[in-house]
């Protein structure tokens, strides 16, 4: 839960976006090597080096908007989002050509599953950061107009009247996108969050598609 710091800025916890951050790189060294980017090694120290430096930069409480800082963090999402489409690409490809995994339904729905996992962590971690211009920009200066409309910013009986989503939200909102293929609870309301969700919905349903066609063409 969100508190109020001593400068009187609510700051979001960091350690349920850094937890996220460490989980994609457990998956991402999970991932069969024909659909990972690089050595299993390659992308998780590049990610845990770029997280550490943001925890650094400003730990426990996110509440400090610096360029630099702003900077790292972008970069670490683009590297998960990166890897996360590239891993999909690769596996989908190996799907219609025939890849090692594709022989076998339990390394095949393994394969899927860690990728399917590893976008919906890598577009929601997009949203946290892109949506209001960051977590600390969100607690410094909420917006009258937000990127992503949530229940409570469209009807302020169902929250505080400072509510403000925490990552937990945006999980939430990726984890649905990509189970859907479309907004739930929370509208797109401008450009970059409609263009973002509608190519995790499309990225969602062409693995979880071609995943289980595939896999039920093994079984029998």
């Amino acid at each position: 839960m969100s508190i109020e710091t001593k400068n009187g800025v609510v700051g979001e916890s960091r350690w349920p976006m850094a937890g996220a951050v460490v989980a994609a790189m457990i998956l991402t060294i999970l991932l069969p090597d024909s659909v990972r980017l690089g050595p299993s090694w390659l992308l998780p120290a590049v990610e845990g080096v770029l997280l550490v430096a943001v925890i650094v930069g400003d730990p426990g409480r996110i509440n400090r908007t610096t360029g630099p800082l702003r900077a790292l963090s972008i970069v670490l999402v683009s590297v998960l989002v990166l890897g996360s489409l590239w891993s999909t690409g690769q596996l989908i490809d190996d799907l219609i050509t025939g890849g090692p995994e594709t022989n076998s339904a339990s390394e095949l729905l393994a394969a899927g599953t860690v990728v399917w996992v590893s976008n919906i962590i890598a577009f929601s971690l997009l949203y946290w950061e892109l949506d209001g211009g960051g977590a600390a920009a969100r607690a410094q200066r909420p917006r009258l107009r937000p990127d992503l409309a949530f229940p409570q910013h469209l009807n302020l009986e169902l929250g505080f009247h400072d509510w403000r989503p925490r990552f937990i939200d945006y999980l939430y909102l990726g984890f649905t996108n990509a189970t859907a293929f479309s907004p739930t609870d929370v509208m797109p309301l401008v450009p970059w969050a409609k263009i973002a969700m509608a190519i995790q919905s499309l990225i969602s349903l062409a693995v979880l598609g071609l995943v289980v066609a595939r896999a039920v063409n093994v079984f029998t």
